[in-house]
């Protein structure tokens, strides 16, 4: 993973809604074989990684009216909230102009202060690949092995650092 890449041998199983929004995600889920679990009982354009408790949600812009205050996707992404305690919302538009970034500032104002994390992005491709880097960083053996790196790197910093050895020569 050092250069970028998702492990293609990490395998996990992905719960998506029946929304056409999730096909194109799922395809490519498929194609790296992961086991796919298709659900009419998840959120509408979410994708659900149960291993590692992360869930997604895809919007589009065209789904935001021109106000950017439309009261059933606010409650849409409440809810959603609410339902998975480790959430993002990713926001695909191919190209980020104004309209989009105003949505996304929307957004994270909306929703600032919560558990909801929003991401900007261009592709499916994209998309999924960013969600399989985060489920897997968040899944049970590699968020262990992640703990003990960092821990093991603030150790190193620590050793190391200058001001350490300035504290260790004024005795403090």
């Amino acid at each position: 993973m050092a250069n970028g890449n998702v492990n293609v041998s990490w395998k996990t199983t992905v719960i998506i809604s029946t929304s056409s929004l999730c096909d194109e995600a799922s395809r490519i889920l498929l194609a790296q074989h992961h086991k796919i679990r298709r659900s009419g009982s998840i959120l509408h354009s979410s994708i659900v990684f149960p291993l590692s408790g992360t869930a997604f949600l895809l919007i589009t812009p065209e789904e935001f009216p021109a106000s950017l205050e439309e009261p059933e996707l606010f409650k849409r992404i409440e809810k959603f909230v609410q339902v998975h305690r480790n959430s993002f919302l990713v926001l695909q538009a191919p190209v980020y102009g104004e309209k989009e970034w105003k949505i996304l500032s929307s957004l994270q104002n909306r929703f600032l202060g919560c558990n909801l994390r929003v991401i900007p992005a261009h592709s499916t491709a994209d998309i999924v690949k960013g969600m399989l880097i985060i489920a897997k960083a968040t899944s049970k053996p590699s968020v262990e092995t992640l703990r003990q790196q960092m821990s093991m790197a603030c150790a190193h910093i620590t050793r190391n650092s200058p001001i350490w050895e300035v504290l260790q020569k004024i005795q403090l």
